[in-house]
Order: C-alpha cells, then sequence, then structure tokens
C-alpha cells in the first residue's frame, strides 16, 4: 500500500551569506516511511532537517509537511513534527517525569499524568519516572528525549544522529521504537554518518552532495559494502 508524501521538499536552495548550502534539493517521505540522509560534513543535511523543523527559512524553493508550508504556516508545522536533535534537549536538574510536564506545558499538549506515564513507559523509564536526569547515561537521556517526541504523535519525526553515543542494545532499542512509529504510519527522515546496521530502519537511501540530492533509492537488501560503494560513488567525500 502506497500512503501520501507527508514531506515534500521542491528546489529548496538556502544560501548563508554568499556561500550557497543547499542549491535545488527536491525529496518526499510518505507515511510509513523511513529515508536515510546521507552526506559530508557541510553536505548541508542538518541544514535541510532545520528547514523542515521551521528553525531556517529557505532562500528559495518550497518545503511542506502535512500539505503545511514550513515558512509560512510554522506553527501547523510544529504541531505535526517531532525532532530528535542529535543533543538530547532535556534539563538535568529535573526529573524524568518533570521533563515530559514542562515540555507538554511548552508545546501546548493536553498532557496529564497517565499521557506521561505512557510515554516513560513506551520508552522503559518508568522506574526512573522521578530520578534527575542528570544520573542519566546519553543512551537514557535519548530515550527520555523520545518519550517527549512520543507524547506529541507527531506525524513526521526528524531525526539528527540519532544512534550516536548508543551501545549496541540502546542502538537495537532505539531500531524498535523507529519501527513502530513507521508501523503508526509516520513518516521518517533521518540524518546519519552511519553506513552499517544503523541504516537498517530505512526504506530508502538519499545522498546529499554539491548542494543536490545525488542518490535517492531504495534500501532493499544493501548491504554495508554496497551502501558504502553507492555513497562513494556520489558523496562529494568518499569515507
Amino acid at each position: 500500500m502506497t500512503l501520501e508524501s507527508i514531506i515534500r521538499v521542491t528546489d529548496v536552495r538556502k544560501v548563508f551569506g554568499l556561500l550557497p548550502v543547499l542549491d535545488g534539493v527536491s525529496l518526499e517521505v510518505r507515511g510509513g516511511e523511513a529515508v536515510a540522509l546521507l552526506g559530508a560534513n557541510g553536505a548541508g543535511k542538518t541544514t535541510l532537517l532545520k528547514i523542515l523543523a521551521t528553525l531556517l527559512r529557505p532562500t528559495r524553493g518550497t518545503a511542506t509537511i502535512g500539505g503545511h508550508d514550513v515558512a509560512r504556516e510554522p506553527e501547523a508545522v510544529r504541531a505535526l513534527i517531532g525532532v530528535v536533535a542529535h543533543g538530547a534537549w532535556v534539563y538535568d536538574d529535573l526529573t524524568a517525569r518533570e521533563n515530559l510536564r514542562f515540555w507538554a506545558t511548552l508545546g501546548g499538549l493536553e498532557a496529564g499524568a497517565d499521557d506521561v506515564a505512557a510515554a516513560l513507559a513506551g520508552v522503559g523509564l518508568e522506574r526512573a519516572a522521578d530520578a534527575r536526569v542528570r544520573t542519566f547515561s546519553a543512551g537514557t537521556k535519548r530515550r527520555l528525549s523520545l518519550a517527549r517526541v512520543m507524547l506529541a504523535r507527531p506525524r513526521v519525526l526528524l531525526l539528527d544522529e540519532p544512534f550516536a553515543g548508543l551501545d549496541q542494545r540502546a542502538k537495537k532499542w532505539l531500531e524498535g521504537r523507529l519501527e513502530a512509529f513507521k508501523a503508526a504510519g509516520a513518516a521518517l527522515l533521518m540524518v546519519t554518518h552511519s553506513l552499517g546496521r544503523e541504516l537498517g530502519v530505512a526504506d530508502r537511501l538519499a545522498v546529499l552532495a554539491g548542494g543536490r540530492i545525488a542518490l535517492d533509492t531504495a534500501r532493499g537488501s544493501l548491504g554495508p559494502d554496497d551502501v558504502l560503494r553507492l555513497y562513494a560513488a556520489h558523496a562529494e567525500e568518499a569515507l
């Protein structure tokens, strides 16, 4: 079954001063689909993610999420997205439960105690609900960050290096959570430098190079060596 495209990027250009970072990027992600966005450092991957997250405006072109333009309708877009950044975006001096209550209030969510408890249970943190976040490992903070996203029930997940700093057990757990988001019909766009097992959740691979999407292909049965060869052939810099 083919679901509708929730993320649509059309001929997006982004210039900082005289430096073009994105120069005609077009990309679509359907509901229930995960796309891994690969590229060399400085290729513009995080810039594209920030445009979709309404943190930057495109210099030219359009980007929509759920039919809403990211530049003209940022509030409507923010109601549809969840962002998992390279940092966890959690407060060390608050407990896990307090963090979720704070984010719910900040986001205008109608989230009661049961909703908060369910989000924590969904990431396996129900027993750590009242522990200060400063005592958490990097992987546990990432779980709490994902619980924050789960609380909002987004249609789109934007992920920047979601597997960075996680051990193998935590990576397996996160892969399962992301598969659950896909199964619920969410669209996932994931920026990553990893070309191995971390790509297991991806249905498509897109390589950003020269300011454009140089390759957009189904992952299918591609193994790490196949991905590396494709990346080397299309990226500005081979790993």
